[in-house]
């Protein structure tokens, strides 16, 4: 047991800076309206990872005995070998900045040098300070943020962490139950994309949000509602394709309106770090006796949508009433003294938030 932890915190360390680097990343290289869309394809392969997932799984549990070696074995050993394969490919195609890609022309670097510097702070040399990393933690919009995901994050890790245990406790086999975590994963990542494209094109993030969020609650309410196995699978259906896109857009948020990118990259730490709490507690939650109905995990998952959607709505009128300010003026106050080349990050009353 003993090297079990020690297994699964080495992964959990290794794990831990995947999703705030790649969100600060895609950041220093697309415009702000540019980046949600490209977030939700990187989030998006998370659910479709899970519809193949299913597949894999119950593929691979036939492999039980080959080599001495226990199925579920054989599923970390295989998926395992091709996440390090897929890593070291990627270590030679993916540059930290445009400014360092080989693969740019000059003239190409100066026409994306030319596109971020109209949008956003990417192209600034900002060294790394310490009282960047306080605006972060001293900003209440970031802990909002940082709300927002954790509001998320139990549904959302519970649901890919149970999901085949919901689903065979209806009354299917584990290999059904397995093949089944199909289609609610193939939903969620179609709805991540149409959303995706859908607020791009707005502009629009925390009304989209709370839409999905409350089709994720129909779905829970579903799940608490219904014996027959066939409405109760709908409701995992529902609930997949509500949790996805909403996550979706929460992730990109700070990354869309954070200026100054040590505050950014502190931020989209902060909210991962945060959010991630959320699952702690989730993993607690679905215990095989409170099946098939599991009305202790299915009611946590339901609350923390409802508070998300508290959240999001809070967030969205703070937003909307600081842009109103710097609309009519009332921050300008700070460009007292300012050179007019000088950027003071989102404080800057030049910035307008995305909501």
């Amino acid at each position: 047991m003993d090297g079990f932890f020690t297994a699964r915190f080495f992964l959990g360390v290794a794990e831990s800076g995947l999703f705030p680097g790649v969100v600060f990343y895609l950041s220093m290289w697309y415009r702000r309206e540019e980046q949600h869309y490209r977030i939700s394809l990187f989030f998006s392969a998370a659910s479709l990872a899970g519809a193949f997932g299913g597949v894999l799984a119950w593929g691979i549990a036939h492999m039980n005995g080959v080599g001495g070696l226990r199925g579920w074995r054989w599923i970390f050993i295989l998926e395992g070998l091709l996440t390090i394969l897929v890593s070291l490919a990627a270590y030679f195609f993916i540059f930290n900045y445009p400014a360092t890609a080989s693969f740019l022309t000059h003239d190409e670097r100066a026409r994306v040098h030319s596109r971020l510097k109209a949008s956003n702070d990417a192209t600034n040399d900002e060294a790394f300070s310490w009282k960047n990393v306080s605006l972060a933690v001293k900003d209440p919009k970031v802990w909002l943020y940082c709300a927002g995901f954790h509001t998320m994050s139990l549904p959302l890790y519970t649901l890919s962490l149970f999901l085949p245990t919901i689903i065979k406790a209806l009354g299917y086999t584990a290999a059904q139950a397995q093949l089944l975590t199909v289609p609610p994963y193939s939903v969620a990542t179609v709805l991540t994309l149409i959303v995706a494209v859908a607020s791009e094109k707005t502009k629009i993030r925390a009304p989209f949000i709370m839409a999905t969020s409350s089709l994720a609650v129909v779905g829970y309410i579903v799940l608490l509602t219904n014996t027959k196995p066939s409405v109760a699978y709908g409701g995992t259906i529902l609930a997949a394709a509500g949790i996805y896109p909403s996550v979706a857009i929460v992730l990109s948020w700070p990354a869309n309106n954070v200026s100054g990118q040590t505050k950014r990259a502190t931020a989209n730490a902060l909210q991962i770090s945060i959010g991630n709490l959320g699952a702690v507690l989730g993993t607690q939650l679905y215990r095989s006796h409170d099946g098939p109905r599991f009305f202790r995990g299915h009611a946590f998952a339901l609350t923390y949508l409802v508070l998300n959607i508290i959240v999001v709505g809070v967030l969205w009128l703070v937003l909307r009433a600081e842009n109103g300010r710097r609309d009519r003026g009332e921050r300008n106050d700070r460009l007292s003294g300012v050179d007019e080349a000088e950027w003071l990050g989102d404080d800057d009353p030049r910035w307008r938030f995305q909501t």
